[in-house]
């Protein structure tokens, strides 16, 4: 089954509780560069993800707005499937 933008968007954020290199997010959330990238730009721009620097390395980070995403995402999910949403991986 397809992957709604919704559930990408949770598992994007769910894994950036801790910060995370872009490659990590890919990788680890089974996207392609070129869809990873617009992803991660639409929840930058609304303030779910924020860049932090590691040692001279950039990652993304979810914010406490994201947290807000996350627990309404993990709720609505349940009440329609009955079950909580977990990583297609």
């Amino acid at each position: 089954m397809k992957r709604t933008h919704y559930e990408i968007f949770w598992e994007i954020l769910t894994f950036c509780k801790v910060p995370r290199s872009f490659t990590s997010i890919i990788n680890r959330c089974n996207l392609n560069s070129k869809i990873g990238q617009t992803h991660i730009e639409f929840l930058k721009q609304r303030s779910f993800l924020v860049e932090v620097e590691n040692g001279g390395v950039t990652l993304l980070k979810s914010t406490e707005q994201a947290n807000q995403y996350i627990a309404f995402f993990n709720k609505t999910y349940r009440e329609l499937f009955d079950e909580t949403p977990e990583f297609r991986l």
